[in-house]
């Protein structure tokens, strides 16, 4: 299965973009992927250990352990992190994976880039809903929190406010898509103008958009030999 890739341009300090993407705090207020994040007390000699947790439904949450780590001082400039991570729980599509963050600097700011793969579980059927479903739902829900992430660095909007503001957008979006359904019958050129209106207008600068985030790299992308080290290391129970 091709790996998913997600990168933004982020007009940000490189350190702030850093202490965001991996504080578990900071971390888990902008990522639509994760509910909680929380580091486990560190072992000596071993990668940094963590647990995550997703409410999939507000009465089911799915969690998995992981290990990470991270170069913040590089030769040419830019940072890498890697993680490797797992659920045992039966209801999660996801069994396994591992991925990296990328921070590019560049004169217009900081390319922030990921690349993550996994391994769904279910056999056949998980593999079926993987490609048709959960795997789009995954790459979409990346370009929509790396581009939440992009606005509260440049625009100070914070997660919540974003999340309002998509909510608001999708709303108004809605009753248009309603009204012109409304007016079909009557006046249809109107109906038709206001539904291509709601449905292929742009976001609003302020709400998120996983369209603004590129979904292929530009250019080969190399693993990172970080990525390999975690694979020697073995995940926490």
């Amino acid at each position: 299965m091709k790996q998913l890739y997600v990168e933004a341009l982020i007009r940000a300090d490189q350190d702030v973009l850093w202490d965001r993407t991996q504080e578990p705090g900071q971390h888990q207020r902008w990522d639509l992927r994760f509910t909680e994040i929380d580091y486990l007390p560190p072992v000596e000699g071993r990668p940094q250990r963590f647990r995550y947790a997703t409410r999939v439904l507000p009465w089911l949450t799915v969690s998995g352990v992981g290990i990470a780590a991270g170069e913040r001082h590089r030769p040419d400039g830019t940072r890498t992190s890697a993680l490797r991570f797992s659920s045992a729980h039966p209801l999660s599509l996801l069994a396994e994976g591992s991925g990296y963050w990328r921070y590019v600097p560049t004169d217009d700011g900081v390319r922030f880039l990921t690349g993550y793969d996994y391994r769904p579980r279910w056999g056949g059927v998980g593999a079926v809903a993987d490609r048709w479903v959960f795997r789009p739902l995954m790459g979409w829900a990346t370009a929509w929190s790396f581009d939440r992430l992009r606005l509260w660095l440049e625009r100070g909007i914070t997660p919540v406010r974003s999340l309002l503001h998509a909510l608001g957008e999708l709303a108004a979006r809605t009753a248009v898509m309603v009204l012109a359904v409304v007016l079909a019958g009557s006046v249809p050129v109107t109906a038709a103008v206001l539904l291509a209106a709601a449905l292929f207008l742009p976001p609003l600068p302020v709400t998120p958009a996983a369209r603004r985030c590129l979904r292929r790299p530009p250019v080969p992308v190399r693993t990172p030999s970080l990525l390999a080290e975690l694979d020697r290391q073995e995940l926490p129970a």
